[in-house]
């Protein structure tokens, strides 16, 4: 059977939040569909022994604009590609859990995908779990991955009305599991995570070790997982010998359950610099030397990624030959299509098409004029190409000028050209591949930069899409930044991470990059003033982009950054500079946005009089939009990988205070470190400055710090 059957487009659904945390979908009649063949393990066993198939993984994006540019996003790679299932990843709690649930119904409901829904348990109570399952079946969700999440913390984690329940505390994902199966029976298709290289996590000694997790792996199979997901990977050997240790392991238990391995396109060299590090995936060397040699240009990073990934897929073909049964694959996309498309296209994993919707040609009886065919060419090809008037829409046709609308207009001389139509299968892959105007427009924001991307893109956020987290475990917290008993101390945590000292802050698990040497002394002054830095760049102007220090892009072009910092500080000191940043004559030279963990917002562009239009009356000012980094290339348009705009910044903002709560929790409700930070978190304002004038590299510092 084919990989995905929906029933016909089911009317869509729109979910309502009610409280934080819960979610009720809206019911409404939807097409008769088998729901047992939504189950995952169902769908497989319905395709032939010799059958390739796939899932790929979504997240909820952070700004309501990301949200929706991935339904068109979901729609497209749906019909393009075909995937078996599709997995949605799990907020662990407030807003997050309802994204979650909306992003799920999108999947399951109105685009028709047979959805898995992770769910993760530790922090969190009976009542949100029970929660869940509940709202995932009122979706038609019959698949769930059921996920530990962040390392278990103590109870003070709980709000004091939120009990866990008499033995229902979920330490591991084991326990999810048994709650799973002891509640709701055999409803739910159970799937569980694995670990190729060994789950890197502090509680064990050994640190990371495969031999140590299987037995753990060996209690949730036998707890009554039906299929197992793993830990993205690119060391080949490691998964070889994990599939073969599973298959071949005394118990039974892998004999025949599905595993499918996780697999991440490589969007960029930062990326899996970062997402490789956070995992604890090895890149082997040889592999990492392909991209170190081409880490300055995303477009090649992005082509030798390809590359690996379709080698990748090939491996494992191999290895999964040695297993009766279709062979599965699963692809992190961080919400972005182009890579992954090519990389399914190019290794053969997109199911054969059945049906594209466009319409059938039915020729009338042949007739033979002189011995020749008139038809014969209708024949040869037998859909029937539409004009350009008549797809996606029909468009009205104009005359004696130009279409000043190409969705909703045509010319008489475009209406009369013949054309394959754009939501044709075989149309739609070359859009998700970047193809032409209208690939460009779908895979605009093809290059990820986190939270320093564009608010509007579907990949904006975290790649992880789990929601606040400070990444580290408790004791890794408390050996990084000690127990901060003064503001002191907390000045410190900043001031040796800017020297090396430390290898992270709550904010960021990552060290410095080169650049920031170059304004590193005035940073140590800023957050010696208590006023703490989370992120800044220095002031470039036209650097080669070869630059070895501020370079990125292709060859013989050249880059520019305007100076920008990030940084909380107290109310007191905010009263004071807010002052200087609302002169007059600051209005065209800085632009700011500062809130507080109450929400009140101040920027520059809400600053200073009205606007008004030609006519003088009052109308609303345009938010404005900052690219701090942009390069100009030969034969390209100028790049701008680096934006901060409203949108983006409030977004940020709500994670950012939040990490101050999650630092809190490492010590415990009523601690004299809980407190400080608590109040921290009431008293500060979170403060993103940009300067525009990037030829004056000190201009910045001299407003901030003279």
């Amino acid at each position: 059977m084919p990989a995905v059957t929906p029933s016909g487009p089911p009317a869509p659904n729109v979910g309502f939040a009610t409280t934080v945390g819960h979610y009720i979908p809206d019911v409404r009649f939807e097409p008769a569909r088998d729901p047992d063949m939504e189950k995952i393990t169902d769908k497989i066993a319905a395709l032939p022994a010799d059958a390739n198939y796939f899932s790929l993984e979504f997240f909820p994006p952070k700004t309501p604009m990301g949200f929706s540019n991935l339904r068109d996003r979901l729609d497209r790679m749906s019909r393009a590609l075909r995937p078996t299932f599709v997995n949605v990843t799990w907020g662990a709690g407030g807003s997050t859990v309802t994204k979650s649930l909306e992003l799920a119904e999108i999947c399951q409901r109105e685009l028709g995908l047979t959805t898995c829904l992770h769910l993760t348990c530790t922090n969190m109570s009976r009542q949100i779990i029970d929660k869940a399952l509940d709202d995932a079946k009122a979706l038609g969700i019959r698949n769930i991955l059921a996920l530990r999440g962040d390392p278990p913390r103590r109870n003070e984690y709980f709000a004091a009305d939120d009990n866990p329940g008499d033995g229902d505390e979920f330490v591991w994902a084991i326990d999810l599991v048994r709650y799973i199966k002891r509640t709701h029976g055999n409803y739910f298709c159970i799937g569980v995570a694995a670990y190729p290289e060994g789950h890197a996590d502090e509680s064990h000694p050994l640190g990371q070790s495969f031999e140590h997790d299987l037995p753990y792996l060996v209690d949730k199979v036998q707890a009554g997982a039906d299929f197992i997901m793993t830990q993205l990977f690119f060391d080949i050997k490691a998964y070889d010998d994990f599939e073969a240790t599973l298959r071949a392991h005394p118990s039974g238990a892998f004999k025949d359950i599905l595993i499918l391995p996780g697999l991440m396109p490589i969007q960029s060299y930062q990326m899996i610099k970062r997402t490789t590090k956070l995992s604890h995936a090895r890149m082997p060397d040889g592999l990492m030397a392909r991209l170190d040699a081409v880490k300055g240009d995303d477009d090649k990073v992005k082509a030798v990624g390809v590359d690996i990934l379709c080698e990748l897929v090939n491996q494992i073909k191999e290895i999964k030959s040695r297993t009766a049964g279709p062979r599965g694959f699963h692809f992190y996309t961080l919400n972005l299509e182009k890579s992954v498309s090519f990389i399914l296209e190019r290794s053969g994993l997109i199911p054969p098409e059945e049906d594209d919707g466009s319409t059938h040609y039915a020729p009338p009886p042949s007739i033979l004029i002189n011995g020749s065919n008139p038809l014969q060419s209708l024949q040869e090809h037998e859909r029937r190409k539409s004009s350009v008037g008549s797809d996606p829409r029909d468009r009205v046709i104009v005359l004696g000028r130009p279409a000043s609308y190409p969705d909703y207009e045509a010319t008489a001389l475009e209406a009369s050209i013949p054309a394959e139509p754009v939501n044709t299968r075989a149309n739609t892959l070359a859009i998700s591949e970047g193809e032409g105007v209208l690939g460009r427009e779908a895979t605009w924001d093809d290059y990820p930069n986190g939270r320093w991307g564009d608010a509007r893109s579907p990949a904006y956020g975290q790649i992880d899409g789990y929601g606040v987290s400070l990444h580290v475990t408790v004791a890794q917290a408390l050996q990084l930044w000690g127990t901060p008993k003064t503001t002191e101390d907390i000045n410190a945590v900043f001031i040796r991470h800017l020297k090396g000292e430390l290898s992270a802050i709550p904010w960021s698990e990552e060290g410095f990059n080169a650049e920031t040497s170059a304004i590193k002394d005035p940073l140590i002054r800023l957050n010696s003033k208590g006023w703490w830095s989370l992120a800044s760049q220095p002031a470039v102007n036209g650097l080669r982009s070869s630059d070895p220090t501020f370079g990125w892009g292709p060859d013989n072009g050249f880059v520019f950054q305007k100076a920008f910092v990030e940084f909380f500080l107290p109310s007191a000191d905010w009263k004071v500079l807010v002052e200087k940043l609302q002169r007059p004559e600051m209005r065209d030279v800085i632009c700011f946005y500062a809130v507080n963990a109450a929400g009140d917002f101040v920027s520059s562009d809400t600053d200073g009089p009205p606007a008004t239009d030609v006519q003088g009356r009052q109308v609303m000012r345009e938010a404005s939009t900052n690219a701090v980094t942009w390069g100009v290339f030969p034969g390209k348009e100028i790049v701008t990988p680096t934006i901060i705009e409203e949108v983006s910044f409030r977004a940020w903002s709500e994670e950012a205070f939040g990490i101050w709560g999650e630092w809190a929790k490492v010590y415990g409700r009523g601690s004299e470190s809980e407190k400080l930070l608590e109040g921290i978190r009431g008293d500060m304002w979170l403060v993103n400055i940009i300067h525009h004038d990037f030829v004056d590299q000190n201009a910045l510092w001299k407003l901030l710090l003279e």
